[in-house]
C-alpha cells in the first residue's frame, strides 16, 4: 500500500496540539542569576495560534515544563487548555481528547524530542520541527522546513488552514 502524503491528512485536522520547548520555543533556556528560566517564542508562531483559535479550530499546548509565564502568553492568545507538568503527555492527551469528544485522527501533533514519541504514534499528523531529534523524524509525516521556536508552528497552522480555505490572505 502506497504511503500517503501529509497533505492527504490537511484537510481532516480540527485540532491542534503543540508542545512548547523545541516547538513553540528554540530549545534554550536562560537563566537569571535568581534562578528563573527565561525562554523566546515567536511572535509569528503566535499570530497563527490565535488565528486558528478565532477560526474555531481547538488548540491546545501538552508541557512538561511548568514556566507560568509561558501559560499565560499562551492563554492570552486564546490558547485552551494549556497543560503544564504533564509528565505523562500520552495519558494528558487522552483525557483530552475524551473530555472533548475529539477523535485522534483529526489531530495535528507538533514535537521534538523523545517525550512527544507517544502522542505522535497516536495522532492522525503527527509533525515536528525541523531540528527534532531523529526518534521523532522517524515517526513525523511533516517535518517542518522551520526550527522550533521560528516558525514551524506557523507553518504548519497555516498549511492546514489553507487547505481547509480558512487562511484569508
Amino acid at each position: 500500500m502506497e504511503e500517503k502524503s501529509y497533505k492527504e491528512y490537511l484537510q481532516h485536522i480540527t485540532t491542534f496540539i503543540f508542545d512548547v520547548d523545541g516547538v513553540l520555543t528554540n530549545g534554550n533556556v536562560n537563566i537569571t542569576t535568581s534562578g528563573e528560566l527565561l525562554r523566546t517564542m515567536n511572535v509569528r508562531d503566535g499570530y497563527a495560534l490565535k488565528f486558528a483559535v478565532n477560526a474555531g479550530y481547538n488548540v491546545a499546548i501538552i508541557s512538561a515544563g511548568q514556566n507560568e509565564g509561558v501559560k499565560l502568553r499562551l492563554e492570552g492568545l486564546g490558547v485552551n487548555p494549556v497543560y503544564l507538568g504533564a509528565s505523562n503527555k500520552a495519558k494528558q492527551f487522552e483525557t483530552y481528547i475524551s473530555k472533548n469528544n475529539i477523535k485522534a485522527k483529526n489531530v495535528l501533533y507538533m514535537g521534538d524530542d523523545i517525550p512527544d514519541h507517544a502522542v505522535m504514534k497516536r495522532v492522525g499528523l503527527p509533525s515536528c520541527p525541523q531540528d527534532a531529534v531523529p526518534e521523532i523524524k522517524s515517526v513525523s509525516k511533516y517535518i517542518s522546513h522551520k526550527k522550533g521556536g521560528e516558525g514551524a508552528v506557523r507553518d504548519v497552522i497555516e498549511q492546514v488552514l489553507k487547505v481547509q480555505g480558512k487562511w484569508e490572505f
